[in-house]
């Protein structure tokens, strides 16, 4: 009897729990049409980040961060490097530096993106902060305007939009 009663109580508390978590994602899910959950989903999995810096130190430091916080990443020095690069299904986003030693611009770049049909999302980093170059990038259509030095907690918190996780969790 005693069994049957522990049995009973663990199915008990294991329903309501899964009562809870379920009406949880209801609401969770009750505020964003069918395309956000959609590509939230397809975002989750996505591990992969594009960076696109002409400077190597800047390159091994965000690749040393993302790499604790569990994303891979593909570095690429040049804008040209960058081009090269044609296959964006597993990448989550581009970091991407605006002004770039070649004389190229990421918000070049990303004109260049939207122009072969890739909607991969855009994180803008710039050394070089202006009204101008701000409200470019901004027109492009990036997720995110950092200024360099990035700072660590906005950069991991701009990558948790991009994958949904940081409205998710909230």
């Amino acid at each position: 009897m005693r069994a049957r009663l522990n049995v009973d109580l663990d199915q008990s508390r294991t329903s309501r729990r899964h009562q809870f978590v379920r009406m949880q994602i209801e609401r969770t899910f009750a505020a964003v049409s069918a395309d956000q959950v959609w590509d939230r989903w397809v975002l989750q999995d996505r591990k992969h980040v594009l960076v696109v810096d002409d400077d190597p130190r800047t390159l091994r430091a965000i690749a040393r961060l993302l790499r604790q916080q569990g994303y891979e990443t593909l570095l690429f020095q040049s804008a040209e490097a960058f081009e090269n690069h044609i296959d964006f299904e597993e990448d989550l986003c581009v970091l991407l530096d605006i002004n770039l030693n070649s004389g190229r611009s990421g918000i070049d770049l990303r004109h260049r993106l939207k122009e072969a049909g890739d909607s991969v999302p855009v994180i803008y980093m710039t050394g070089n902060d202006s009204l101008t170059v701000h409200n470019a990038a901004l027109q492009s259509g990036c997720l995110a305007y950092l200024v360099k030095p990035v700072l660590a907690r906005l950069l991991i918190e701009a990558l948790q939009r991009v994958s949904g996780l940081g409205e998710l969790n909230t």
